[in-house]
């Protein structure tokens, strides 16, 4: 399936990507599920590579990539089913609120680390009562001379045992007319006093990738880590989901790509009544369904990541994408997995962590319910 956002470049990189991936991701993969997660050592070859935030300017040390280049990392985690080395988030979501908000001065501190694989990023937002909610928020931050008391707990926060410098959405005005009002970001830095994590979690997919509970009791966090302006921190957010919500699709579309070749290798080797079940009628219809599928999730995300690029405002077609295209994408490896028969239930089967992979994709990043409400008020719904 040819696109047309990439270059012969891109594609370059791209079998750079996947080199690395077989290589120097895969074979490691299963301890690392072992684990609950990726160990810094992945992180720091990643960032040799110039697989950490590919697109920081080269002021701040990066490469001044295009966001093409992300997206073939991004691809091609998810297309071999470790999208549990959780690099699109660092890159792409997190780090680009230090490079839009942050100061020159938090810029010299933080950037070269996050881009070198050495400071690991998570982004902060969810509490249990507080999920896509973001105006119900709690976790407070009081403002006392040269620094913030926080006090809350946030939950299901990514990279949350291995991270360095978590981006934090907090309220710093409990008295704001409008909930949103009051809410600010925070950088807190994981050795902060007052600061916890709490245990990894548990989850049903994604074993590779660290999720955690985070305490904070009377955290001082110095007030030069405000990033962007204060009271303004819903609004920055709201910027930067745009950018989240069209990763999320990128790396679906292509989890889904990677559950139909999976499908289609076994089933041409497989033998089901004296021939492969290639040759089945249900098979063939079945995959032909899923390709044309795929390839309309395709045509989507190359119409939309060059207005994104842009700076076309593309909220509602890009919530279309995360919550299309993540069900296609759980859609697809229950299909595909079908497929493998009682083989598909073995976690030695790469379709298996498809599968459980998947499901969070549907829930992160804002739910696909709310996705299609906001698509809704741009309808002129009374």
């Amino acid at each position: 399936m040819k696109r047309r956002i990439y270059t012969e470049e891109h594609e370059q990189f791209r079998e750079m990507v996947r080199r690395w991936v077989r290589e120097e991701v895969l074979p490691h993969y299963e301890d690392w599920e072992r684990a609950g997660g990726v160990p810094r050592e992945a992180w720091l070859r990643a960032g040799e590579l110039g697989l950490v935030c590919p697109c920081a300017p080269e002021e701040l040390g990066g490469l001044g990539a295009d966001f093409g280049y992300a997206s073939v990392i991004n691809e091609e985690l998810n297309y071999h089913a470790t999208s549990a080395f959780f690099l699109p988030l660092h890159s792409d979501i997190v780090f680009p609120y230090i490079e839009r908000l942050g100061t020159a001065e938090q810029k010299v501190r933080w950037a070269p680390g996050c881009i070198s694989g050495e400071t690991v990023l998570a982004l902060s937002m969810t509490e249990p009562d507080a999920g896509s909610d973001l105006a119900a928020l709690r976790t407070r931050a009081i403002r006392d001379g040269d620094h913030y008391v926080v006090d809350g707990s946030k939950t299901f926060v990514s990279n949350g045992q291995l991270a360095d410098l978590f981006v934090v959405a907090v309220r710093t005005d409990p008295d704001a007319d409008r909930p949103h009002r009051g809410i600010s970001l925070l950088v807190i830095e994981a050795d902060t006093p007052g600061f916890a994590r709490g245990r990894n979690l548990e989850k049903i997919g994604l074993h590779a990738q660290d999720t955690s509970e985070l305490f904070f009791d009377g955290c001082r966090v110095p007030a030069a880590n405000l990033l962007g302006a204060e009271g303004r921190g819903f609004h920055h957010l709201m910027e930067s989901l745009q950018q989240e919500r069209l990763v999320l699709a990128v790396g679906a579309a292509a989890a889904a790509r990677g559950c139909l070749d999976l499908a289609i290798e076994h089933v041409n080797e497989r033998q089901m009544f004296g021939a492969p079940m290639s040759r089945l009628q249900n098979t063939r219809f079945e995959l032909a369904e899923m390709a044309t599928e795929i390839q309309l999730a395709c045509s989507l995300l190359d119409d939309l990541v060059p207005r994104h690029l842009a700076g076309e405002r593309v909220v509602s077609e890009v919530s279309m994408a995360k919550w299309w295209i993540t069900d296609k994408q759980f859609e697809i490896a229950d299909r595909c997995l079908q497929l493998f028969g009682g083989y598909g239930y073995m976690r030695e089967y790469p379709i298996a962590r498809h599968f459980t992979d998947a499901r969070i994709q549907r829930i992160y990043g804002g739910a696909n319910e709310v996705m299609k409400e906001l698509i809704a008020r741009d309808l002129g719904l009374a």
